[in-house]
């Protein structure tokens, strides 16, 4: 008599069984029946490969001759003997004959059965002692392999739910190994993105394809103050026929890691936002707009709030000893936010001045030269950061965290104070953003020094020719004036250009607009010494040719000056303009009812050169004529061709009898750019 198992090849599984595992297939465990008597009653197909025997060779032989060696029958005759009275089981392993005539060792398990009739027999389980032994040997290494892992592991059946975790999971979920029984992944693992681990661990149960490696952070429970990361592989699980069991995932903690490629990776943010900075910052001589600079590269990448203060005493030019405990004079230069927030509301806005106690936070800053960080800002820090108790009370709604002021520090000198918040960013500022903070802050304050020093010496060569420039009426005899003087935007251009209106005798009027090739205040002072030189030689009532003459050999005498001049003498009695032109950019003359022209004058050398005769030219000025003279400052650029600014410029020209101060107007701000290097000097009149 054979049987076959329950859940084999050869026929379905009962309902609601569950399935085969295929261990004992793997195992090749047999079984046999024998009566009392000795004699084979069952044999398994499995006996037959164990033993070598067919079923019809086997049953209804005794199994001691069948198999047992001589020598050790009376052995077995014993413990068969006990079973079957005692009903105690026997275990061991015990040696058997082969059919081939081998000898092989069996781990047998031996035990009474009893059948409905009261009939006894013995049932025999057997298996080969090797394998069975290298399983074991198996089975004890993954143990011991999966319980001393450092690597977490987990074992989920197909519905995606703990079967098994080891210890090293335990301590990374901090969940204990019972409780992670029949729950998902999601219930333990603090992962944000469990749902798409969830789904990519059914694909790999589906595919059978492993998926290694994947990076996944999130906060554990056994440490919720900071952030770790783990690596995470999936592989499906089967037996051997091929039938899924489940999936095994890898939890591998590498924190360390990951926070040394985040640091890197930091350092590389920090070292190119310092790069960023030395391109970025510094590019005009202006106070303001390096200000402005510098706040624009802090945010969003060190700051959420970012505002720039100067001590008013530095912008001013002026070094005064600073009180250590006392109050300090700031000047708001520059306010930024990364995100609309209510902290700009409780920031000075740029350009106002505010008095901030020795007992605030900037304030302390500047006296000491030193950065003060404030990791976590909490209700007493509040009131030291901010100017007043309404602007505490929008800090501290606008999620102020974190608080850093660093000083602006050029030439040993203390400038003011860079002012970073920290509000949606969740870290606190630590020493690294301190030190970048610092860097920052020390090119910019560079750059802001450069710049006040520019902008006072920009502010003297203005005032100073300014003070130069005439003031006249706006009528002459036969004459309606308007005039116009604009400098220009880069600090070391000012001082060139002048114009000037001078009364003559028998009412006739001198014009004269001139450039000094040269910048700064000893151009402003050469243009002082010229203009004086031709009030003077106007008093003479000589030809403008000759006027320019005089003032070329005192030009001359000026080292490295070269100057550009237009000098015209009207007279009204006879409505003629004589012009003498050194060098100088032509006169417009738009009559009503023409076409705008330039004036063809004879051309003149520039004053300085030495020795070149200065001619005179005479034209015509009838009533409602109109003269424009000008510094090249108005027409040149470095990007047009100086014709076509020309012809601009007669264009705005078509209707001569708008008014003087209109056209003065019409021509800078249709000419010029704010950014124009050169400043300007324009003296329009017309023939009345």
């Amino acid at each position: 008599m054979t049987t076959e198992p329950f859940g084999s090849d050869a026929g379905p599984s009962p309902a609601g069984a569950p399935p085969s595992t295929g261990l004992l297939d793997v195992l090749s465990v047999s079984a046999m029946v024998v009566d009392t008597q000795g004699r084979i009653v069952f044999w398994t197909p499995q006996a037959e490969e164990l033993f070598g025997y067919s079923a019809e060779e086997a049953l209804g032989a005794y199994a001691a001759r069948l198999f047992v060696h001589p020598e050790h029958l009376p052995s077995v005759v014993r413990l068969f003997t006990e079973v079957l009275e005692t009903g105690r089981s026997w275990a061991g392993a015990f040696p058997i004959r082969h059919k081939d005539g081998s000898s092989r060792l069996m781990e047998f398990r031996n035990m009474r059965l009893q059948d409905d009739l009261g009939d006894v027999y013995a049932l025999g389980i057997a298996a080969d002692h090797a394998l069975l032994q290298r399983v074991e040997t198996d089975l004890a290494l993954c143990e011991r392999l999966i319980n001393q892992s450092p690597i977490g592991l987990a074992l989920l059946d197909p519905d995606l739910r703990y079967i098994l975790v080891n210890p090293a999971l335990e301590r990374i979920d901090g969940v204990a190994a019972e409780d992670h029984v029949g729950r998902r992944l999601g219930e333990t693992l603090p992962l944000p993105d469990i749902d798409t681990i969830e789904s990519v661990l059914r694909q790999v149960l589906t595919t059978g394809t492993p998926l290694l490696d994947q990076y996944h952070v999130g906060t554990p429970r056994t440490d919720p103050d900071h952030e770790h990361a783990w690596s995470l592989s999936f592989y499906r699980l089967e037996d051997p026929g091929g039938r899924v069991l489940g999936a095994a995932v890898s939890v591998v903690d590498v924190t360390e890691r990951h926070r040394v490629a985040a640091e890197a990776d930091r350092a590389r943010r920090r070292l190119a936002l310092v790069a960023e900075a030395s391109t970025r910052v510094g590019t005009t001589l202006e106070v303001e707009g390096t200000a402005r600079e510098l706040a624009e590269i802090a945010v969003p990448q060190l700051a959420d709030v970012v505002a720039v203060d100067i001590l008013d005493s530095a912008l001013a030019c002026r070094r005064s000893r600073r009180p250590d405990n006392g109050p300090e004079l700031f000047r708001a230069l520059a306010l930024k936010a990364a995100h609309p927030t209510v902290a700009l509301r409780a920031a000075d806005p740029p350009g106002d001045i505010a008095s901030y106690e020795g007992d605030r936070l900037v304030t302390l800053c500047v006296h000491t030269g030193r950065p003060v960080l404030v990791r976590h800002v909490g209700e007493r820090d509040i009131p030291r950061i901010a100017r007043d108790a309404e602007a505490a009370a929008m800090l501290a709604r606008a999620g102020v965290h974190s608080y850093l002021a660093v000083p602006l520090i050029a030439h040993g000198e203390v400038l003011g104070a860079l002012d970073l918040k920290r509000t949606r960013n969740p870290l606190p500022f630590d020493d690294d953003d301190v030190v970048l903070a610092t860097e920052l802050a020390g090119r910019a304050a560079v750059a802001i020094d450069n710049a006040r020093w520019f902008q006072s010496v920009r502010n003297t060569a203005l005032t100073l020719q300014r003070s130069l420039l005439p003031d006249h009426a706006p009528h002459h005899t036969g004459l309606e004036l308007a005039s116009r003087y604009q400098p220009a935007q880069a600090t070391s251009e000012v001082g060139g250009d002048w114009y000037d209106v001078i009364p003559l005798t028998d009412d006739k009027t001198a014009l004269v607009v001139g450039d000094v090739m040269g910048n700064g205040i000893d151009a402003a002072a050469t243009m002082g010494r010229l203009r004086t030189a031709t009030c003077a030689y106007a008093d003479l009532d000589l030809d403008p040719g000759d006027v320019l003459q005089h003032l070329d050999k005192i030009t001359c005498d000026l080292e490295h000056y070269i100057v550009t001049c237009l000098y015209a003498v009207y007279d009204p009695r006879t409505g003629r303009c004589r012009i003498a032109n050194a060098g100088h950019m032509p006169p417009a003359l738009a009559r009503p009812g023409r076409d705008p022209v330039l004036l063809d004058l004879p051309p003149c050398a520039p004053l300085g050169v030495g020795g070149v005769p200065f001619e005179t030219a005479t034209v015509d000025l009838g009533t409602g004529d109109l003269l424009v003279l000008y510094t090249d400052g108005l027409v040149e650029t470095r990007q047009h061709p100086i014709d076509d600014r020309l012809n601009v410029l007669l264009g705005f020209l078509d209707e001569p009898q708008r008014p003087l101060e209109e056209i003065c107007d019409l021509l800078l701000y249709g000419l010029r750019h704010p950014d124009d290097h050169d400043d300007v000097a324009l003296l329009v009149a017309r023939a009345v």
